[in-house]
């Protein structure tokens, strides 16, 4: 069977009757309707309807489709993101490596994340040169942050940057984060710092050192500015994104009533805690951003 031209990965973690429950159960179907032309192609040839290269493996799907894969997601997680009121205007951004390796997606800067659609990413080289996409402004400040952390950790293949109050907020403690909640203690002893340096505009000066201070972590907050997560998968990526949202809510929160006032855990509680988060399934965020993906496109 000859595949369509334009696949959606939806259908690649979307039970299919999860897909047909969005259609008939809103009147804002339209645009899930284009999918439906892939039910019969994707189910029909189960080896093509693997995940992106982010997620599961594929045997078949070429590096067009996996690309393609990749920009639905990432479409979708900025999307996601908008939902949740974590964006900040048109400053921050998310991204995601090609099935290439050597270059990454990522929004057109000025725009918002409630209009990201897939076909609307840039493509953009490790050099943070634009391969293809219309640029409205050359983001210099993303493409440095992306594509050095990309160079210096090819296991990364998604990285999203925020600037979430609550972020900020804990960014500019000089404690940092503090395990006393356990969305907190996903990050314990795994979390790295950079401190603030102006905007990144310079690779040597910024990039490399910001890369640097990443480390072998996946977490990094920036001192005074906001934060980075990475994963992965995007689904990883997510997964870290919410619970440090969550941690750095509580946090401001119980520091209301005072530091001394706080409850920290043993270290050894800490550390179990933290073994057994982040080994509780198999494929970190997964389920989480299904979960996410249904209640936006039902929402659509």
């Amino acid at each position: 069977m000859s595949s369509p031209q334009h696949p959606n990965f939806i259908l690649n973690f979307l039970p299919l009757e999860t897909l047909l429950l969005c259609i008939y159960s809103t009147s804002k179907h339209e645009v899930l309707r284009p999918w439906l032309n892939w039910i019969e192609y994707l189910t029909t040839d189960q080896e093509v309807r693997g995940s992106s290269p982010l997620g599961r493996t594929t045997t078949k799907a070429s590096k067009a489709l996996m690309n393609q894969a990749t920009r639905e997601k990432l479409a979708l997680s900025y999307r996601i993101l908008a939902q949740k009121e974590m964006d900040d205007l048109t400053y921050t951004h998310l991204s995601a490596r090609s099935s290439n390796k050597d270059s990454f997606f990522i929004f057109p800067f000025g725009t918002l994340f409630s209009e990201v659609t897939p076909s609307l990413l840039l493509e953009v080289s490790l050099d943070g040169e634009v391969i293809s996409g219309d640029e409205k402004q050359y983001n210099k400040t993303g493409y440095i942050l992306h594509a050095n952390i990309y160079k210096h950790r090819p296991d990364l293949n998604a990285i999203f940057h925020l600037h979430t109050p609550s972020g900020v907020a804990v960014s500019a403690m000089k404690f940092g984060l503090l395990p006393i909640s356990q969305f907190a203690l996903h990050f314990y002893n795994s979390i790295s710092y950079h401190d603030y340096n102006s905007l990144a505009l310079d690779h040597k000066e910024h990039g490399n050192i910001m890369a640097r201070d990443l480390g072998a972590n996946k977490v990094m907050i920036l001192r005074n500015h906001g934060t980075i997560t990475t994963g992965a998968t995007i689904e990883e990526a997510m997964f870290y994104t919410h619970h440090l949202e969550q941690a750095c809510k509580v946090q401001i929160s119980a520091l209301s009533a005072g530091y001394d006032n706080l409850i920290f855990p043993s270290e050894e509680i800490c550390k179990k805690a933290v073994h057994d988060l982040m080994s509780f399934e198999p494929e970190l965020g997964a389920r989480d951003f299904e979960a996410l993906a249904r209640k936006l496109l039902c929402m659509d």
